[in-house]
């Protein structure tokens, strides 16, 4: 409807162009907004007030003459100005109620559209360093790309979810050599465990398994391993250098094969757990990206090449630097380390050239807030390799603070160990999990209680959503139980008999949903599909409230039935945008 709307006020400024009334090369941006009272109508546009100084005229003069040079529409029965010169319009209801009707014929795919038409996108979430079990921060960027990946597709965009797996670098040595070392400790062998290792429980289980298979290539006298390792910080020395000694240790001491087993098990141990996790949390992706990739396939040479040949890169105390202060970071970047070892940000530079040489027209990347200094860089090495940077958009999440009532949960101890996914979801559920997470703007703080998350309140907002659903759902039970009969094409003949302010107030609401979507999806705010759907669940639940449904009037019975079944699908399609369920009771 804002679509006809806006045609109907385009071809009025055109004639009152023709008849310069209005300057001939204006060219307004028309907008038209939901009234927030329909007293004052369904739609309201301040075009008038936009073209008043242009015009050189008083808004409201100009309103009327907008008004009086609009072309006849049956939809619009009734224009009128408010305020300081708006224009209000008044829809049939005969045109508000065809919304019923075409949710019936397009069921699951109303709300869809082609707007992105078919433009490829590649959505990399998550994204989590293979060095441990995802946590509840880790949550919320996968439940946030997941359903911004689920809204992009919605509207005609095809997309492509992408896991970037960091299995190279320093930390993943940090990881193999913390494994190792418990391995040690397992093998009885009494080892200081080092300051800067990875001290969680799930460490202690790999290396108990690989104890257990009864593989003893990996152990070596804790002396031995210990001999001349500089200090750890407890100790009063540094424990950067301190785990970097050991791991040129355990890479001595177990040769390059040993120490790439041992490498591989780790990985591939917690990569497959992450696997497992986030497909138990409803999130798949189309490739798990790897990071050596980039190094076997010369990408990395490739991108460094780019910007060497571009005059970007420059040598300083044996290492090579991309300048990238001139092209809006803060300082200059080492793509190179002075022993030859290129670093991940040059990996990260690659990948994301990578992308745009795999075709795709938008890349958009899921970071966790505290990353926000590294877009500038990116966009800098994009720039400096001649690629388009308008192509990149980086969405940043803020990490969730859990609560249980008013109590804070503590999120981790000094033992490594901290609140997983996994044990979100398996207290709170997977629907209420994936519900919350996408509440707020992504980049918004986020309090997640988990008292409310599992209260069967209206307070709970996930449990208020679906038990509209449900309550939908058992109407329609009642109706083969008291024996009564639906007719679906008499109900859609009769819509004209939903006339009560409950009824008007649920049918405008339906109407804004395709609108919502697609507003959702531009603007990757899955959280506008939460504040709808409570909205619409609001509407059904004071309509259920105040009338019946099965009434013995046969043509007022069909025409309600059809409106609540509409509702029953507009509240199933939008949940499963979240990926979230629609129980047929609760």
């Amino acid at each position: 409807m804002k679509k006809q709307l806006e045609t109907l006020l385009q071809q009025a400024v055109v004639v009152l162009c023709e008849k310069g009334a209005l300057p001939e090369e204006i060219k307004p941006k028309i907008t038209i907004e939901n009234s927030r009272d329909t007293k004052h109508g369904d739609f309201a546009s301040n075009l008038a007030m936009v073209l008043a100084k242009a015009a050189k005229q008083n808004p409201r003069q100009l309103a009327e003459l907008i008004i009086s040079h609009l072309p006849k529409n049956d939809s619009v029965s009734k224009v009128e100005i408010a305020g300081p010169g708006f224009i209000n319009f008044y829809i049939n209801q005969s045109t508000q109620n065809q919304v019923i009707q075409q949710i019936h014929e397009q069921g699951h795919d109303f709300g869809k559209s082609a707007i992105g038409a078919g433009k490829k996108v590649n959505v990399e979430f998550v994204s989590a360093n293979p060095t441990g079990p995802l946590h509840v921060g880790h949550g919320r960027g996968a439940a946030y790309g997941a359903a911004v990946s689920n809204l992009l597709k919605a509207v005609g965009f095809e997309v492509f979810r992408e896991y970037y797996v960091n299995d190279a670098g320093r930390q993943m040595d940090i990881l193999a050599t913390s494994v190792w070392l418990r391995y040690l400790e397992e093998c009885g062998e009494t080892i200081i465990f080092p300051s800067n290792g990875y001290r969680g429980e799930y460490i202690r289980e790999i290396a108990w398994e690989l104890h257990k298979e009864g593989e003893n290539g990996y152990r070596h006298p804790a002396d031995l391993v210990m001999e001349d390792i500089p200090a750890d910080e407890p100790q009063g020395g540094d424990k950067e250098l301190h785990i970097d000694a050991l791991i040129v240790r355990a890479k001595a001491l177990l040769g390059q094969s040993r120490y790439r087993e041992l490498f591989q098990t780790a990985l591939e141990n917690i990569l497959s757990d992450i696997h497992d996790d986030l497909g138990e949390f409803g999130v798949h992706f189309e490739e798990w990206f790897s990071e050596r990739r980039l190094m076997d396939d010369e990408s990395i040479n490739n991108a460094l090449e780019k910007l060497e040949a571009n005059g970007h890169l420059y040598k300083k105390e044996g290492a090579t630097w991309f300048a990238s202060s001139k092209l809006g970071d803060e300082k200059d970047r080492v793509v190179v380390r002075d022993n030859g070892q290129s670093t991940y940000f040059a990996s990260d530079i690659a990948y994301h050239l990578h992308k745009l040489e795999r075709g795709f027209d938008k890349i958009i990347d899921i970071w966790g807030a505290d990353h926000h200094g590294y877009v500038p860089r990116v966009r800098a090495s994009l720039q400096a390799m001649g690629a388009d940077v308008s192509k990149l958009e980086v969405l940043l999440v803020q990490f969730a603070v859990l609560y249980r009532g008013k109590e804070k949960v503590q999120m981790s101890t000094r033992s490594g160990e901290f609140v997983t996914l996994r044990q979100l979801r398996n207290e709170v559920g997977l629907d209420a999990a994936r519900f919350f997470y996408v509440m707020r703007r992504s980049e918004s703080h986020m309090d997640f209680d988990l008292q409310l998350a599992t209260s069967q309140s209206s307070d709970n907002p996930v449990y208020y959503v679906q038990y509209a659903h449900a309550r939908i759902c058992s109407v329609l039970r009642q109706l083969d139980e008291k024996g009564l009969a639906r007719n679906i094409v008499n109900g859609m003949t009769k819509l004209d008999r939903l006339t009560e302010t409950h009824e008007q107030a649920v049918i405008t609401t339906l109407s804004r949903y395709k609108e919502v979507v697609e507003r959702a999806a531009l603007g990757y705010e899955p959280h506008q599909i939460t504040h709808y759907l409570r909205e619409l669940a609001n509407d059904f639940h004071t309509y259920y409230n105040a009338h019946p449904f099965l009434v013995d009037d046969t043509d007022l019975r069909d025409a309600r039935l059809n409106l609540i079944s509409s509702i029953r699908q507009v509240l199933s399609n939008g949940l499963k945008l979240l990926d979230v369920s629609a129980p047929e009771a609760m």
